[in-house]
């Protein structure tokens, strides 16, 4: 028997028919299940508090397999027990962090985030801002979520570059290489930022970076907030140079006093990329195929440890 825990009733509910021999029960992985004994597999909440959860799993005898819920999983896998295959939630995604980062260089752009401050005044200004139609945006990340939102920019009329950690070419589309950046980064209107964090791209956005982009360009980081050096970022706004739209932060979640709240040219959201109410089908979606792959052994999908 496979036993295979899901963080709620609800989702175990939802989950619909198993392959012979699973069984699915309930856990939220905020402490001890009774089934600790029997468990092989566990999808992971999408707000893992892993403080918690990550002690717990280690108290796993048969646990095996690990589905995040997320594409990011820096925050997760070093704390993973060894011999333990860990799969990331790599397209459950796309389309609402695409969405997402879309409205944010939108709202950044045509200026929404100030019209609704103005709205609390009850202001009236009217302002000339600019269109995105024929900018040029660079998406650094040329991922499943990077492909999403330049799937989604190409109808706004603007000019695409994408950049990712190797040279390629792919679906028409010539992919540059971190190493051209320098040459990039003056002609780019708009980054967007959907990378992986890991030590190559830990503060990729730097000072020199922002320093390289032109008066007025905007930053849009929906993949990690160690991306970004927070303090060249917060120096940059102060100095009304650049705009930026956060979806992340470092640290998060964001801290009451931090100075990021109150830099100008800035538009802050919680951490909301995937967390839509398309995310329950689409990861209940991939943990079915991984659930039945697992029942008939073959290879997972995602794997990444």
């Amino acid at each position: 028997m496979l036993t295979v825990s899901l963080p709620t009733p609800e989702l175990c509910a939802a989950f619909g028919a198993v392959p012979d021999d699973v069984e699915l029960v309930p856990w939220s992985i905020a402490e001890r299940s009774p089934d600790r004994d029997r468990i092989d597999a566990v999808l992971v909440p999408n707000q893992f508090d892993s403080r918690v959860g990550l002690p717990l799993l280690a108290e796993l005898p048969r646990l095996r397999f690990t589905q995040l819920p997320s594409a990011g999983y820096d925050h997760v896998l070093p704390l993973i027990a060894q011999g333990i295959t860990v799969s990331n939630g790599r397209g459950i995604h796309d389309a609402e962090t695409a969405e997402l980062a879309v409205g944010l260089l939108l709202a950044s752009f045509r200026g929404i985030d100030v019209a609704v401050r103005d709205m609390a005044d009850r202001e009236w200004r009217s302002i000339l801002r600019p269109s995105l139609i024929g900018r040029r945006v660079m998406l650094i990340g040329y991922g499943s979520i990077g492909r999403a939102i330049a799937a989604r920019l190409e109808p706004f009329g603007v000019e695409i570059t994408a950049v990712a950690r190797t040279e390629r070419h792919e679906g028409g589309r010539t992919v540059r290489s971190f190493d051209a950046l320098p040459d990039l980064l003056p002609n780019a209107e708009a980054v967007i930022l959907t990378v992986p964090l890991t030590d190559e791209t830990r503060h990729l956005v730097d000072e020199r970076f922002i320093a390289a982009l032109p008066f007025g360009a905007r930053i849009i980081n929906v993949a990690r907030g160690g991306i970004v050096d927070t303090d060249a970022l917060v120096a940059a706004l102060r100095s009304r140079r650049i705009f930026a739209a956060l979806d992340v932060t470092e640290p998060e979640p964001l801290p009451r006093d931090h100075p990021l709240w109150a830099a100008p040219h800035l538009i802050l959201t919680p951490h909301v990329g995937g967390h839509t109410t398309a995310t329950e089908a689409g990861t209940l979606a991939l943990f079915r195929r991984q659930v039945s792959a697992l029942a008939a052994d073959r290879p997972l999908e995602n794997v990444i440890s």
